[in-house]
């Protein structure tokens, strides 16, 4: 494990990751969408090729760069557009709940 990895492995926040990389933020990007931006930078990390050749201050630039464009998604996005979770993917952010479901939660002397 580099130095580096080893400095993330003890973040655990979004904002901690933004402090980290001295990327500016506005805190109500981050709160409505922190999850969202350490998944999409984690994405962009795994489809980066070869960061291993990279020696650390080029290491910590690539990241960097990944972390403002995973910040920069939802600046200008939402979450619900951007489908980052699974379950924004298969519904396409909407929630489908049958009639026949609701109806089987009601108490019995409801129906």
């Amino acid at each position: 494990m580099n130095e580096l990895t080893g400095e993330l492995a003890k973040l655990s926040s979004a904002e901690e990751f933004l402090h980290f990389f001295a990327v500016p933020f506005d805190q109500k990007v981050v709160h409505v969408s922190r999850l969202h931006i350490l998944k999409r930078f984690y994405q962009y990390l795994r489809r980066d090729a070869d960061l291993s050749a990279l020696t650390g201050s080029e290491l910590f630039g690539r990241y960097r760069g990944h972390l403002v464009a995973a910040y920069d998604d939802f600046v200008r996005s939402t979450p619900a557009r951007e489908k980052v979770f699974k379950v924004f993917q298969d519904t396409d952010g909407r929630q489908q709940v049958s009639l026949d479901s609701l109806r089987a939660t009601l108490p019995s002397s409801a129906t």
